[in-house]
């Protein structure tokens, strides 16, 4: 990402009622920190293609690891992440585990992220 300047104002003057209000709709400290959190699991891009794989339908490890062609071992370690985020769950049928998408809220985060790079 290149750096650009950054526009100022040319004279010091804060709007009260506008600083005001966004304090006053601002999340408290552990929300925002919960927020970055979630946030800094969407950041790799291996639990992208994770949740994409399960946009369709639910999948086991081995189905995951042969649809982007990955090792079982690489797929636990992300899909662990992303169980701990509550982004998706798992069942076990037998001797298989099966993932998928704790609910639409992920579906929607990944949807307005596509529009958004696509803009």
């Amino acid at each position: 990402m290149a750096v650009t300047d950054v526009e100022c104002c040319e004279e010091h003057h804060v709007h009260i009622q506008v600083t005001n209000k966004a304090k006053r709709k601002m999340p408290d400290e552990d929300e925002l920190y919960d927020l970055a959190e979630l946030f800094k699991v969407f950041g790799d891009s291996t639990r992208i293609k994770i949740l994409f794989a399960l946009f369709e339908e639910e999948m086991c490890v081995c189905d995951i690891a042969d649809t982007l062609n990955m090792t079982q071992s690489a797929i636990s370690h992300q899909l662990r992440i992303l169980k701990q985020s509550k982004l998706v769950g798992n069942r076990r049928e037998g001797k298989s585990v099966i993932y998928f998408l704790a609910d639409d809220h992920v579906r929607t985060i990944i949807d307005q992220g596509l529009n958004h790079i696509e803009e």
